[in-house]
């Protein structure tokens, strides 16, 4: 099955810091510029971050800039996020997705470039 898989999740107290990963599955994520995502209860999937194919490139939407960062290991086809002083309001479901059609990451993310979605990770912020 193609897809990634998500993981690094959980509760966290304002202010604290996770890892996400994101493996990829059945596929080599080499070519693709890579997406990580959110979803709160209710809301629209969000932009957060997104790498190119090569690393060379990076994006962070304004609500993280500075907080979050990202990386890749094409070797062991997995994208990371560190995200650090993490806020009440962050807290969602945590997605990345592959943009098929390019090496180059697009401003601002929109989530219907992307594919390969997996199930998530969840990130509860709070005290």
């Amino acid at each position: 099955q193609v897809q990634f898989v998500e993981s690094g999740g959980g509760l966290v107290q304002p202010g604290g810091s996770l890892r996400l990963s994101c493996a990829a599955s059945g596929f080599t994520l080499d070519y693709y510029a890579i997406g990580w995502f959110r979803q709160a209860p209710g809301m629209e999937r969000e932009g957060v971050s997104c790498i190119s194919s090569n690393g060379g490139s990076t994006y962070f939407a304004d609500s993280v800039k500075g907080r979050f960062t990202i990386s890749r290991d094409n070797v062991k086809n997995t994208v990371y996020l560190q995200m650090n002083s993490l806020k009440h309001e962050e807290t969602a479901v945590y997605y990345c997705g592959a943009n098929l059609m390019r090496s180059q990451c697009t401003t601002p993310q929109r989530a219907y470039e992307y594919d390969y979605w997996g199930q998530g990770t969840q990130v509860t912020v709070s005290s």
